[in-house]
């Protein structure tokens, strides 16, 4: 009888740890996708972020609304708390004062640039005052590739869009001669009609960080934490892993997620 009542207590012991790494559950949390390339698409309602968010939601045993919006309408209701949780997210000091993070994987960032624009490297580019360059709302990027759209927007060289699709349009049409890219939307360049009549700069800035976004004043630093281990363990136990190969060649999924 002493025997089974220290297993039981050892068990007990267990689901309480269990319990206590993972989310609590006390209320029914928000989360915001945005349309970006393979992150994820309205269209079809699938892509990276999707399939993260359905092995993260599974995971913590938590209820969770889950709704589409733009990317800068997102950073807008993380910063007031009225958003619990966006993907893919990076950071900057600004966002450090309301948003923490939970990487889950990295990226390098290309510069996208119309073939008859004579451009074939960045000071190419910035030289020629005729050049503008397409970027969406609220989107930053590498240091080398921030500040050069800092400084193209200083001098009014700066089109924005609300997502890829009118960049995109925006290119073929030469309203723009160029856009910043990542993986995630190498699958448009299959496209003949981009592929045809651009070519890739690179920027050479090492990866960025991407992950999952927590409002910090909707979540508490131990809430964070909390799901900040579910991201975790989806890393270590593969299947961060698993979940990009579905989308990438299983080089760059691995360099893309262990970083």
């Amino acid at each position: 009888m002493v025997r089974f009542l220290l297993t039981l207590l050892a068990m007990v012991c267990q689901m309480g740890f269990v319990h206590a790494a993972g989310p609590e559950c006390l209320r029914t949390y928000t989360l915001a996708l945005h349309d970006h390339g393979l992150l994820y698409s309205a269209a079809t309602d699938s892509g990276i972020d999707k399939d993260v968010s359905d092995e993260l939601l599974r995971r913590s045993g938590c209820k969770v609304t889950v709704s589409l919006m733009p990317r800068a309408r997102i950073w807008q209701l993380i910063e007031s708390g009225a958003l619990d949780f966006s993907l893919s997210g990076i950071t900057n000091a600004q966002r450090d004062n309301f948003a923490s993070f939970a990487w889950y994987f990295s990226n390098k960032y290309y510069l996208l640039v119309r073939k008859d624009s004579g451009v074939r490297n960045l000071a190419d580019f910035e030289r020629n005052e005729l050049l503008k360059i397409g970027t969406i709302r609220s989107f930053r990027y590498s240091a080398t590739a921030n500040q050069l759209v800092d400084r193209l927007q200083a001098s009014s060289r700066i089109s924005q869009g609300g997502g890829l699709a009118p960049l995109y349009q925006a290119l073929q049409l030469n309203s723009i001669q160029a856009m910043i890219i990542e993986p995630f939307d190498f699958s448009a360049l299959e496209e003949g009609k981009i592929r045809d009549i651009t070519s890739i700069v690179e920027f050479n800035d090492p990866p960025v960080p991407h992950g999952l976004i927590m409002s910090k004043k909707a979540l508490s630093p131990a809430e964070q934490e909390q799901w900040r281990s579910l991201v975790n363990a989806m890393r270590a136990d593969g299947s961060l892993l698993r979940i990009f190969e579905k989308y990438f060649k299983p080089d760059l999924a691995a360099a893309m997620v262990n970083f």
